[in-house]
């Protein structure tokens, strides 16, 4: 069984066809899934939608698909979910309230957005600010108390963009495919901080059970035409989106 895990795309077309084509080349591909914050951002919201859409991959609600639905609630947003749910209309506001959160594949499989029992936890990475403002590898006991006593043997996650490989003290693999669409990015809460990945390249990753049952993960990077992405969160006076999408970093 080969599984690719795609997230984060935040509206990021090219970003997302060059990931499918890539898919494609390699081949053996069983089936796709999305791992949720598909449209947040100043770039294509609308248009990522709806090829999601057509695509009929199983697509899970991040944090930032229940934002951007707040937003419709009448909630204040952030400017980019605000971006994101003017641009859509009711036909995909319905996709995206279909959504849920985490969803077991099988016995083996869980995925989910953030950890198993938060959208908006992290789940590999941890933010300590007395070690400065990047986010660093969880601890064997954070990642622990985050699987919140899931025994599924592959537990796939997005959410923080960084794309990471890790197993549990009982073994299971937890994946990671870092992020489609967005490749730094920053946050003020709880306190500063962020991630830079240092490259441009779109991230997703291939999840494989092999002929003894046993989980493999290959992280893959992606070269795609991202100035014009770039050009167009500039015209949205987003330059930090612009500098991310340009080098992969954020500072």
């Amino acid at each position: 069984m080969r599984i690719a895990l795609l997230s984060d795309i935040h509206g990021n077309l090219p970003a997302l066809e060059a990931v499918v084509a890539d898919i494609a080349r390699r081949g053996g591909v069983e089936r796709i899934v999305n791992l949720g914050d598909s449209l947040s951002g100043p770039l294509l919201p609308l248009e990522t939608a709806r090829y999601l859409i057509d695509k009929g991959w199983l697509s899970l609600a991040g944090n930032h698909e229940r934002q951007v639905l707040e937003v419709h609630a009448g909630r204040a947003g952030g400017a980019s979910d605000t971006y994101a749910h003017g641009c859509l209309g009711e036909p995909e506001l319905d996709w995206l309230r279909l959504q849920r959160p985490a969803l077991r594949l099988d016995d083996e499989v869980l995925l989910c957005h953030g950890t198993p029992r938060s959208d908006c936890e992290y789940f590999l990475d941890s933010h300590d600010p007395a070690a400065g403002w990047a986010l660093g590898l969880a601890t064997a006991d954070e990642v622990d108390a985050r699987c919140a006593g899931e025994a599924a043997a592959v537990i796939a996650c997005g959410h923080t963009h960084v794309a990471r490989a890790l197993r549990s003290r009982a073994g299971q693999l937890l994946v990671n495919p870092g992020s489609v669409g967005l490749q730094a990015w920053q946050s003020e809460l709880p306190a500063p901080h962020g991630i830079e990945t240092g490259s441009p390249d779109a991230r997703y990753a291939i999840i494989e059970r092999s002929a003894d049952g046993c989980w493999h993960a290959e992280l893959i990077a992606v070269p795609y035409d991202f100035a014009p992405m770039a050009a167009l969160a500039r015209r949205n006076s987003r330059p930090e989106w612009e500098r991310a999408l340009l080098t992969g970093y954020i500072r």
